[in-house]
């Protein structure tokens, strides 16, 4: 297992997220509430070839997301009604957690490995920091489960990335609670 700058490993939990009905809000909620931040916050994206269950989709949200300890905290904010797994999961439950990210190596070979497991692929897109993001649903869940396991490509794009995150969240001091992603 190869263990990333921001402190988690491959093959296990990296990132818990939440679809959000208003993402400055839910960052408000997290920096007073949580003492979390900063916040990185992408206000617009679409991702290029979208797939959600096997159909072509331009779905736009909104991304924040900040580090508590070493957990990643992404929000998702919807910013239209076209098909996605944060409408899905929406319609299904309301607002709320929404999936968790686990980092592979290899996520091909990971997503084989879930579908032998009885999960199904609900959506993919390719993701700036390199490589196809897959969000595996319909799984054997337990109750308390969530409702996606989204599989994260351990690139070296990623880990540069969400360490950067990470290394802005360590002894904050609430300024600049904001930023661009980028």
């Amino acid at each position: 297992m190869k263990t990333f700058g921001f402190g988690q490993k491959t093959g296990q939990i990296v990132q818990t997220a939440y679809v959000v009905p208003d993402i400055r809000a839910a960052i408000e909620w997290w920096i007073e509430d949580g003492r979390v931040g900063p916040w990185f916050l992408l206000d617009s994206f679409t991702g290029p070839e979208q797939r959600y269950r096997g159909a072509p989709t331009q779905a736009d949200v909104a991304i924040a997301m900040s580090f508590a300890g070493h957990m990643m905290i992404e929000l998702i904010q919807p910013k239209d009604t076209r098909p996605s797994v944060y409408q899905e999961t929406i319609s299904r439950q309301g607002y709320g957690h929404h999936h968790v990210g686990i980092a592979y190596e290899d996520v091909e070979v990971a997503r084989e490995q879930y579908h032998k497991r009885g999960y199904h692929e609900a959506f993919s897109t390719p993701v700036p920091s390199g490589g196809k993001v897959y969000y595996m649903g319909d799984g054997p869940g337990a109750p308390g489960a969530p409702p996606f396991v989204e599989l994260i490509p351990a690139t070296d794009g990623m880990d540069e990335m969400f360490t950067r995150f990470w290394r802005a969240s360590v002894d904050w001091d609430r300024r600049e609670p904001v930023r661009p992603f980028g």
